[in-house]
């Protein structure tokens, strides 16, 4: 099992090429695979093993000369002159060393050669790239430093054609594997799952999602190439449907934070512009939350990166660095693991769910507050540190994901003496054990919870957004309870009300107010002030009618003669779900009905 050049020449030239020519492809192959096999070296994702052992145990021969117009040509020469009367070849580096070959071997002076045409296979030559970049074959100090590499990335549909070459190659030549990972990333398909096509119009450039195109200007761009206008009326029909107002601008970082969201798919990404879009909407989060938390910062503030163990942190503060320092876990794992979308997870999470929706509004007090004691002048201080930390290990944590953004964020930061000149080469934050404060975040889900379902009884009673109704909180847990009874200013604050006062668990329901369940533990209660229930009532109504409708149209439909024969199981499986989803809204919206009704009597 040999490498061999096409069959008109191979005959020819074989007995003349010298032994580094050539390998034993079935020898190098056995050795890959059992590279792979004994960990030495990593395949990520592991399922693509099954892919690497399927090519590599059924290695064929490799014909490795091609009739093309580029390429690097074949280093073997023919004798044209003298004539003798046969074709005869020689192989060597330079025209010059195969024409002294050839003169030695002919035993005349003179003689003209003319090299093959034919180009070595483009896999050939690509598969030589992690050494020869190095200089080899000479023993050069970039060879000796950094051969082999650490980790290849690139898809898995060239795992035999490049990847397995590389590495057969790489043991060929230099006894050496030329990394010891691959990551394989997957193959971006359009939202559909088809893959990519000029005629189907779905083909997506990246410098338009990141620039930004009109739907006309895709149009125009299909008359540059050379499909037929029959294609062509098709592939801007098909446009029009994907991208009836063209594709948004959405930045370089939208679009990396997005693909690499997507990773988790597995071997395919069905690339959905519209939720590329939603990235940019968290990139600009992430440029608008840092400004204003800056702006909290007095003139001439300069953190010392890092927090002094007798600092009095408030409960807030404590419970953002206990999450800080799990998102620093996730990340550090996530890039450990190459679970890229992990890492995105924990950046989306951290940042916009409990930096920007918690953190910084239970702030807004500490900032505002008029006094000028001492008192209130430390725990300002306090707050200031603790959020340039925050804001410093997220840029630095979302750095590898988010790099434009980050960067420019970051040279906006005010001076620290842990602050690199560029988040580039600053340190990557890790996991600290000593922020972690199981007590205060499970505190937090609790004061979460509530609030979440203050925020739903607002909405239910249609109240605006400014709206601060009083609110009531019972739990039948006595250290639950006692916990609550001084975080009941974080709880309105968090829930968007007014004043939150707690109850005991027996103490009856406070007049004038609406009942809501929080969990078997707890109950709220919000002021009814300034609402009108009739109007409430009615509209609760309206919707129990609604759903009372849709249910019963479902309820119908399923009930009908054939059903289960005819429709389809993926449309059947859809009606059930709705149907379901219908019947708990509707318990859900009796619940508000009966609601209103007990604070009406």
């Amino acid at each position: 099992m040999r490498l061999g050049f096409c069959s008109r020449s191979k005959d020819i030239i074989e007995p003349y090429l010298k032994p580094q020519w050539w390998m034993d492809c079935k020898e190098l192959a056995e050795r890959s695979v059992k590279a792979v096999r004994e960990g030495e070296l990593k395949i990520v994702p592991e399922f693509h093993h099954q892919t690497w052992y399927h090519w590599l145990e059924n290695i064929q021969e490799w014909c490795i000369s091609r009739q093309l117009w580029w390429g690097h040509r074949i280093p073997a020469y023919r004798v044209v002159e003298p004539d003798q009367g046969k074709e005869v070849w020689f192989a060597a580096a330079t025209i010059e060393e195969a024409t002294a070959q050839a003169e030695k071997s002919l035993g005349v002076k003179g003689v003209k050669l003319v090299q093959d045409e034919d180009v070595l296979d483009t896999w050939f030559s690509s598969g030589l790239f992690p050494f020869s970049v190095f200089g080899w074959p000479d023993k050069t100090e970039d060879m000796s430093a950094f051969f082999p590499t650490s980790l290849l990335e690139t898809g898995h549909d060239i795992l035999f054609f490049w990847v397995a070459r590389m590495v057969m190659m790489s043991l060929g030549l230099t006894d050496k594997l030329p990394f010891h990972t691959v990551y394989l990333h997957a193959m971006v398909r359009d939202a559909h799952g088809r893959k990519m096509s000029k005629s189907l119009g779905n083909v997506i450039d990246p410098l338009e999602v990141i620039q930004g195109i009109a739907l006309e200007e895709l149009n125009q761009k299909l008359y540059e190439g050379n499909l037929p206008d029959k294609e062509i009326e098709k592939a801007k029909e098909g446009q029009k449907q994907d991208f009836p107002d063209g594709i948004p601008q959405c930045g370089a970082d939208a679009l990396r934070f997005g693909l690499l969201a997507y990773t988790s798919q597995g071997r395919n990404v069905n690339l959905d512009i519209n939720r590329v879009v939603g990235y940019r909407h968290f990139c600009n989060k992430v440029w608008n939350a840092t400004k204003f938390a800056l702006h909290y910062m007095p003139e001439g503030f300069e953190s010392s990166g890092s927090l002094n163990p007798g600092m009095p942190l408030a409960w807030e503060d404590k419970w953002i660095l206990s999450r800080l320092s799990s998102f620093a876990k996730k990340a550090n794992e996530a890039f450990a693991a190459y679970e890229f979308a992990n890492a995105t997870t924990a950046s989306y999470n951290f940042f916009l769910y409990e930096l920007c929706d918690v953190y910084l509004e239970l702030l807004k007090p500490r900032f505002h507050s008029e006094a000028a004691t001492d008192e209130v002048k430390k725990d300002r201080e306090v707050a200031c540190n603790v959020l340039y930390l925050c804001l410093d290990w997220s840029l630095r944590l979302m750095h590898p994901v988010l790099p434009f953004l980050t960067e420019e964020l970051y040279q906006r930061l005010p001076p620290s003496s842990c602050k690199a000149e560029s988040v580039c080469i600053a340190r990557y934050p890790t996991y600290d054990a000593a922020w972690d404060n199981s007590a205060v975040e499970k505190e937090m889900e609790i004061v979460s919870e509530i609030a979440k379902q203050f925020r739903s009884q607002k909405t239910s009673l249609g109240l605006p957004p400014g709206a601060r109704p009083s609110g009531f909180v019972k739990h039948s847990e006595p250290e639950v309870l006692k916990a609550l009874k001084r975080l009941t200013e974080r709880v309105g604050r968090m829930s968007s009300i007014g004043e939150v006062k707690t109850i005991d668990g027996n103490a009856p329901a406070p007049k004038g107010t609406m009942q809501a369940v929080v969990n078997k533990e707890c109950l709220i209660f919000i002021e009814m002030l300034g609402v009108d229930l009739s109007q409430q009532l009615a509209r609760v109504e309206k919707q129990l009618q609604t759903l009372d409708s849709t249910i019963a149209s479902y309820e119908k439909k399923m009930a009908a003669p054939g059903y289960e024969e005819k429709v389809p199981e993926s449309v059947r499986k859809m009606n059930e779900e709705k149907l379901q989803a219908a019947r708990k809204e509707r318990e859900a919206t009796l619940a508000t009905k009966k609601s209103f009704e007990g604070v009406a009597k």
